[in-house]
C-alpha cells in the first residue's frame, strides 16, 4: 500500500493506493478459503467427509459446527463458550459482522419456535411463480401425475429450450427443503437437452402445486429420539426409454428428516427383487 497526498476532493490530509486487491483475481476465492480453513485447523476444527466447506469440532458431550459459502458463516452448536470463542478469533482475524439468529441463508427461511426449528424456501418459491407468471394459476393437490411416464418425444419440441432448462434448474435447488417435488424434478431433469411440450406440461403441472403450498417446508423438533432410521424403495423399470429402474431413499434422526434421494439407477435390473437391492445398496451408503 502506498501513501498519497489527498486527490479528487478528499479533505483528508492522505489516502491510500491499493496496489493489489484480493477482489477480482482468478486465486481470490481459493486464496480466502486457505486462509480460512487454516485459521480454523489450528483452532481445532477438521473438514467433515461428506461436505469440506463444514468444519466440526466435537468434544466430549459438546460439538459445534461451522458452515461456510463464499464469505457467509453459519455458526451453531451446543456450547455457547465455544460459539463465542471462535467468533472472537474470526473477528480479530477478519473483522466479521455478527448477524445474530440465523433467519434467512441462500434462498432458505429459518423460523425459531419453542419445539423446534422450521426451514422452508417460501419467498424463492413465490418468486419462482412470480417470474414465471403463474401467481394466479389454479393450483394443485399433486406435483405429478402418477400414472405418467415421461420418455424422450421427437414431436412438439419447444422453442425456446433454455426457459426449461432454467426453470428446472431452479426446481432441483427448491428440493433443498421440499422433498415432495424431489421426484417429480428427478424425472424432469432427464431431459433437458431436447425438452418437449409435455415435459414442459409436467413443470408447469409443479408449479401450480407449489401454488397451493408455498411455505411447506421441514420442522426439526428440539427434543427427539436420536435414533437413526432409514427406508429405501425402487420402482422397477419406470424409465421407458431405458428400462432401468429408479431409487428412492429417505432418512430420519428421530422425527427429523435429514436425507432424501431419487435417481435412476445405473444399470438395467432384470427382475424387482434386483431392482430392491440396488436400491437398499445405494441406502446403506448413505446410512454409513
Amino acid at each position: 500500500m502506498e501513501i498519497l497526498p489527498s486527490l479528487l476532493g478528499y479533505t483528508s490530509s492522505q489516502s491510500c493506493k491499493l496496489k493489489k486487491s484480493l477482489y477480482g483475481l482468478k486465486q481470490s476465492s481459493r486464496q480466502w478459503y486457505e486462509k480460512l480453513s487454516n485459521l480454523l485447523l489450528i483452532c481445532g476444527y477438521s473438514h467433515a467427509h461428506a461436505d469440506h466447506s463444514l468444519f466440526i469440532m466435537p468434544h466430549n458431550s459438546e460439538f459445534t459446527a461451522l458452515i461456510v459459502y463464499v464469505d457467509d458463516i453459519v455458526l451453531t452448536g451446543n456450547s455457547l463458550a465455544e460459539i463465542e470463542r471462535i467468533k472472537h478469533i474470526l473477528h480479530i482475524n477478519f473483522h466479521i459482522k455478527d448477524l445474530g439468529k440465523l433467519k434467512y441463508f441462500l434462498g432458505i427461511e429459518v423460523a425459531h419456535y419453542d419445539k423446534g426449528i422450521s426451514l422452508c424456501q417460501r419467498k424463492y418459491c413465490l418468486d419462482l411463480l412470480k417470474d414465471s407468471c403463474m401467481l394466479g394459476c389454479k393450483p394443485s393437490s399433486t406435483p405429478m401425475d402418477s400414472s405418467l411416464r415421461l420418455h424422450n418425444d421427437s414431436s412438439g419440441f419447444l422453442d425456446d429450450p433454455l426457459s426449461y432448462r432454467r426453470l428446472v434448474g431452479i426446481l432441483v435447488y427448491l428440493t433443498s427443503a421440499r422433498p415432495d417435488i424431489a421426484f417429480a424434478t428427478q424425472q424432469l431433469s432427464q431431459f433437458m437437452s431436447k425438452p418437449t411440450k409435455a415435459h414442459h406440461a409436467t413443470a408447469i403441472r409443479v408449479l401450480q402445486y407449489l401454488k397451493g403450498c408455498p411455505g411447506k417446508g421441514l420442522f426439526f423438533p428440539r427434543t427427539c429420539s436420536p435414533h437413526l432410521l432409514g427406508f429405501s424403495d425402487a420402482d422397477w423399470a419406470t424409465c421407458i426409454d431405458s428400462r432401468r429402474s429408479i431409487t428412492g431413499y429417505c432418512f430420519f434422526i428421530g422425527n427429523s428428516l435429514v436425507s432424501w434421494k431419487t435417481k435412476k439407477q445405473t444399470t438395467v435390473s432384470r427382475s424387482s427383487s434386483e431392482a430392491e437391492y440396488r436400491a437398499l445398496a445405494s441406502a446403506t451408503c448413505e446410512l454409513q
